[in-house]
């Protein structure tokens, strides 16, 4: 479609009327009774298991080589050996070490804690880190959410004598590291139930399998499990939703005062915990000082029994934040201009000579969501560089990464984000791979690119109360997604760009008279392709906004399309428009329909001239031609605009650059009048009008 949607497509589900009045009578709210019979939990047992936040923990001895693991480590403490705790620079590798530092200190262990400094070693166990343990005389090196791939590492470490446990929940390569235990449960030869446990729940179950009980273990540690497993993106169920339910529950009254002075820094002490209060308040700050190359003040962060250093700490990872932010912003738009004027790639490869290494994983990642595509940034230093990737459509990043493995260094990650080094010799023959290998999933209808969309409601049904009762799905995030709904064929009233032209705020008119306030962020009204008067679909998350003590219902707009006939007109009209400029055949009546009359080019010409600032514009084909429509009361298509167009550039009147969606407009003429009837355009399509080929 002409219409920018951000998504290709929507998959909008159906709830089952009887379902939804047995889930009411049960006690949950319309709009969430509607979200469960949609997803498949049509009945009052069903829902109440997939809710269910009190699901058994699994043992631990489940995965394999953790009761050796457990053993090596249980006789460390034991001997009062020398034990490095050896993490990751990330929300769930900083948990991860901060839990088992505490655990194994508890116990009485010699213990060390050592993330490496993300710019100077990069992302896992490395040689430099190795050999400096080694001159502190650590005797064993237990990791947490890394080393899964450090062959090589694992091997010096056995030169050098000192014993190696490896805990790590990414993908596994054909050949483990030759350690004393390898716990990952992505091993093929591992029975536990599922591999939904990210680094810190992995360090948990270590620390059942050495000596804790687990129940009084997820007392303890709740919080932080909360903190690694949400910030990692594990799917809420089972297990995992335990934890995670109980931390939440943790950080409304935190325990440590690291947590309680970070939270007092966001705003959000003593008032409800959510799982978005961690992924967008507390997660970006505590990653923020592995991104910008002070760690130790995250850990430090969890570990510290000091109010005063907590608050110290506290606002050091705020303004680190901030910093980031700055930094991000910059990369991303370098990374724009590289890109060229609204691109539709298979695959993002790009490579930035100034590029900071801890911040171009986020601009990945927002690379890859706004031009659907896996994304891949490399920061270079001299002639090798170090790669930040995101995924998209459920490409699998890892595999990709290992059929390419000839041309890197080295990699490592899983199916959504990975990391690689590469020489720069080696780069386009990267990218050449990567986009080949996306481009082949695309074509294979492997790719997911669709918006799941729960349901289409009744906008009578978007109260406060209901809304209000969409707290019986929390927690919500992975395996258990914020319900998205659809309100069909609202009517844009207005349409407002606010926070500096960077997000949308539009008003609704439902067709039972209703008027919906919504908010569209990071989009403008050129990209969103609307205008007031268009009838469009909205896919949204419901809210309830507070301004000024008061309290009203918002949609928060995840995506917008033409609603329903518009939606079909717009696509025949860009497949005829293509059938005639790629393929130059049309039947005589599609040719009739395609060429303007002098009126509607008069019409175009006319909006051109009113609405060019500077002799310069720039706008979205489809929202274009409706506006002129209901301007100059003309039955102008999208199909005749672009025709309109093309005649006024192939006549000299104006210079036109074109892509999917958008034209960027230039007036050129000097006042001298063409005749269109002259134009080869108009001439083709009178011929083929009148049976001509």
């Amino acid at each position: 479609m002409w219409i920018f949607v951000k998504f290709g497509a929507w998959n909008v589900s159906s709830f089952d009327a009887a379902q939804v009045r047995e889930l009411e009578q049960a006690g949950y709210g319309a709009l969430c009774a509607r979200v469960l019979s949609a997803r498949g939990y049509g009945s009052a047992e069903a829902a109440a298991e997939y809710l269910r936040a009190d699901a058994p923990l699994n043992s631990p001895f489940l995965m394999k080589d953790m009761k050796t693991a457990a053993d090596r480590v249980r006789l460390a403490v034991a001997r009062r050996e020398h034990i490095a705790v050896f993490g990751d620079y990330d929300v769930d590798g900083i948990t991860s070490t901060a839990l088992l530092t505490e655990f194994l200190r508890g116990l009485g262990g010699r213990v060390t804690s050592y993330i490496p400094a993300r710019l100077e070693e990069g992302y896992g166990l490395n040689e430099l880190a190795i050999r400096h343990l080694y001159k502190q005389q650590v005797n064993l090196i237990v990791t947490v959410d890394c080393g899964i791939t450090a062959n090589g590492e694992a091997e010096l470490c056995r030169g050098l004598g000192m014993d190696l446990v490896i805990t790590d929940h990414h993908e596994c390569k054909d050949e483990l590291p030759r350690a004393a235990a390898v716990v990952d449960p992505h091993r093929e030869d591992c029975s536990y139930p599922h591999t939904n446990l990210s680094g810190v729940g992995i360090a948990f179950q270590l620390a059942a399998a050495i000596g804790g009980e687990q129940a009084a273990l997820l007392e303890r540690f709740s919080d932080l499990l909360c903190l690694g497993l949400v910030a990692d993106v594990m799917p809420l169920r089972g297990e995992v939703r335990t934890m995670v339910v109980k931390g939440l529950k943790a950080l409304e009254r935190p325990a440590r005062p690291g947590l309680a002075a970070l939270m007092k820094e966001c705003g959000c002490l003593g008032g409800p915990v959510t799982t978005s209060t961690v992924g967008y308040l507390l997660a970006p700050r505590i990653n923020a000082a592995g991104r910008m190359g002070q760690v130790d003040l995250a850990l430090e962060l969890f570990m510290t029994r000091d109010p005063e250093r907590a608050a110290a700490l506290a606002e050091s990872l705020c303004r680190l934040n901030r910093e980031r932010q700055r930094v991000e912003a910059g990369i991303y738009q370098q990374a724009v201009s590289m890109l060229g004027p609204d691109p539709h790639p298979d695959a993002i490869v790009l490579a930035g000579e100034t590029w900071h290494q801890g911040v171009v994983g986020i601009v990945a990642s927002r690379l890859s969501e706004e031009y659907n595509c896996p994304a891949f940034l490399i920061c270079m230093d001299r002639d090798r560089g170090k790669a930040s990737s995101r995924s998209y459509g459920g490409f699998n990043l890892f595999t990709a990464l290992t059929r390419l493995s000839s041309l890197l260094e080295s990699f490592g990650g899983h199916e959504l984000a990975a990391g690689f080094t590469i020489s720069r010799e080696n780069i386009p023959a990267f990218r050449r791979g990567i986009t080949a290998l996306a481009k082949a999933f695309q074509a294979s209808g492997k790719a997911d690119t669709a918006l799941a969309v729960d349901c289409t409601v009744d906008p009578a049904l978007l109260t406060q109360e209901n809304i209000q009762a969409l707290t019986q799905l929390e927690p919500c995030g992975t395996g258990c997604p914020i319900p998205v709904f659809c309100v069909e064929d609202a009517v844009v009233t207005q349409l407002t760009e606010v926070g500096g032209g960077k997000h949308l705020r539009l008003s609704l008119r439902c067709g039972n008279g209703q008027n919906l306030a919504a908010i569209f962020f990071s989009q403008t009204a050129l990209r969103s392709g609307i205008s007031p008067g268009d009838t469009v679909d909205v896919a949204f998350t419901p809210q309830i906004n507070e301004f000024r003590g008061s309290r009203s219902v918002q949609l928060n707009v995840v995506d917008l399309r033409l609603s329903g006939e518009l939606r079909s007109e717009a696509e025949r009209e860009r497949a005829l428009y293509l059938r005639f400029s790629r393929e130059n055949r049309l039947e005589p009546r599609e040719a009739a329909r395609l060429l303007p009359s002098r009126s509607e080019f008069v019409a175009v010409w006319r909006y051109l001239i009113a609405n060019s600032h500077d002799a310069r514009m720039q706008e979205e084909f489809s929202c274009m031609s409706r506006k002129i429509a209901r301007t100059a009361a003309e039955s102008l298509t999208l199909s005749k605009t672009k025709i309109c167009l093309d005649v006024f550039a192939e006549q000299g009147l104006i210079k036109l650059q074109t892509n999917q969606r958008c034209c960027q407009i230039e007036i050129t003429t000097d006042g001298r009048k063409v005749d269109l009837d002259a134009s080869p355009i108009v001439k083709r399509l009178r011929a083929l009008r009148n049976g001509g080929r």
